[in-house]
């Protein structure tokens, strides 16, 4: 490669890096919004948020298409003629050892562009899909503090007909009488994953505040046959909540149905 095409495949491979990356993730985010699946990945409350910031890089690179390429790397400095001769022995003592560094940098630059790359043009080729039953089975033995020290007595003037399946998990966790949702009725929506020990499974849905990064893994340990459906089989439950004689509590079905997995698979 010549001297004067090596400044214009960094310029591009620059470019590349800041506008080219960038637009092409906010692409997908619009892109994503529009169809309403971005909602696999994030809350509804931050779709707005994130479209907007889409929309604002798209101008910024648009903007920066129309400057000359390489400007970039063109700070304004004055760095003084390279050609010239060093003064001091140091400064060619100096010389030598940046370049190894430039080096270096090149490497990690390159290797971070791949990387970059790569992720992004998986998020253009493979199709949204919902981490639900990957993300509850790796978090199973966490302890959430989302679903520890629950109220009772704030959670007992509830409505617990609105409740879903992480609004009974702090239930199950942390109430203290668990003989007043004895007989409370449900109907929920979950997928299953194993129980752990003792019969029945888990009703699991995985509950984000923004995103799937933050996602906890809510679970109800329910009377159904763990042999009945496959891990991950999503389904919907009706049934009773029970108060064992230890003070445990557990979902008691009276109807288990096999469902596809919702549009939005998550709970906020």
């Amino acid at each position: 490669m010549s001297e004067q095409q090596t400044p214009r495949a960094r310029a591009v491979a620059t470019r590349w890096l800041g506008v080219g990356l960038a637009s092409a993730v906010a692409v997908v985010t619009l892109g994503l919004a529009v169809t309403g699946r971005l909602t696999l990945y994030i809350s509804p409350e931050s779709v707005w948020f994130a479209s907007a910031a889409a929309v604002v890089t798209l101008a910024g690179a648009v903007w920066s298409c129309t400057l000359p390429l390489g400007a970039e790397d063109d700070h304004g400095h004055d760095h003084g003629d390279a050609t010239a001769e060093p003064e001091h022995a140091d400064d060619e003592a100096s010389r030598t050892t940046v370049t190894p560094r430039r080096t270096l940098a090149g490497v990690g630059a390159v290797a971070g562009g791949v990387i970059a790359t790569g992720v992004v043009a998986a998020a253009l080729v493979l199709p949204p899909a919902s981490l639900s039953v990957e993300l509850a089975m790796s978090r199973a033995g966490e302890q959430a503090t989302l679903f520890a020290g629950a109220d009772t007595v704030a959670l007992g003037v509830a409505d617990t007909s609105t409740f879903g399946i992480g609004d009974w998990a702090s239930v199950f966790a942390g109430a203290t009488n668990t003989a007043a949702y004895d007989g409370a009725p449900v109907t929920l929506t979950g997928f299953v994953t194993p129980a752990g020990k003792g019969d029945g499974v888990n009703l699991t849905r995985l509950v984000i505040t923004h995103c799937v990064i933050d996602a906890q893994t809510a679970a109800l340990p329910t009377d159904v046959d763990p042999g009945e459906y496959e891990t991950g089989q999503w389904v919907e439950v009706t049934g009773t909540v029970r108060a064992d004689a230890d003070g445990t509590l557990r979902i008691e079905p009276t109807d288990v149905v096999a469902i596809d997995e919702p549009k939005d698979p998550y709970e906020y």
